[in-house]
């Protein structure tokens, strides 16, 4: 770190919890900056999952799935949320199986990302799944309701930021797939 960069740092002097929901905690920060300025933050707390891009030839191994936010259909590569204990590949390689039925013969992480750091305290790892064989089966949680497809991966570049590809954070994996593939 430059020496310059450590006049940046802001130290968190303490925290409130505001809101637990099964999805998210809603806390309050209080931090001093290097200059003696305090101030008061909103930070979403929530556990780290991650994102699976599955590669088959020429094309993406993409889910279906509704997103309540959005109140839509989203295109979107397979993932969620890593359990306790559970180490970032092993929940990758279990969302690729769950979600499609697949597995993956290699499994290579690209990337870590924070959602967006000014809001939120967790990460999503991404990774590529490659050599994939198929057992044909799904095993969805209660709630969800996925279908799985595979898609050309160009047209899945060109298709994000529209209705059918809504999330930043799939566009974010897609580009760190194209950052090491291009």
């Amino acid at each position: 770190m430059e020496a310059e960069d450590k006049k940046l740092i802001w130290n968190e002097t303490g925290r409130k919890e505001l809101l637990k929901t099964p999805v998210f905690t809603v806390t309050e920060r209080y931090s001093r900056s290097p200059f003696g300025q305090n101030g008061t933050y909103i930070v979403n707390e929530a556990r780290d999952w991650v994102i699976v891009v599955p590669v088959c030839g020429d094309n993406f191994l993409m889910v279906r799935q509704w997103r309540h936010g959005e109140k839509a259909l989203s295109m979107e590569f397979p993932g969620g949320v890593i359990d306790d204990g559970e180490e970032p590949a092993a929940a990758a390689r279990r969302e690729l199986l769950e979600e499609t039925g697949a597995s993956a013969e290699k499994m290579n992480r690209l990337g870590v990302l924070n959602p967006n750091p000014a809001l939120f305290a967790n990460h999503v790892h991404v990774f590529l799944a490659e050599n994939l064989s198929f057992s044909g089966k799904q095993s969805l949680d209660s709630d969800e309701y996925v279908q799985y497809v595979e898609i050309n991966r160009r047209e899945v570049i060109k298709k994000l930021g529209s209705p059918e590809y809504p999330h930043a954070l799939m566009a974010s994996a897609a580009a760190l797939y194209m950052a090491r593939n291009f």
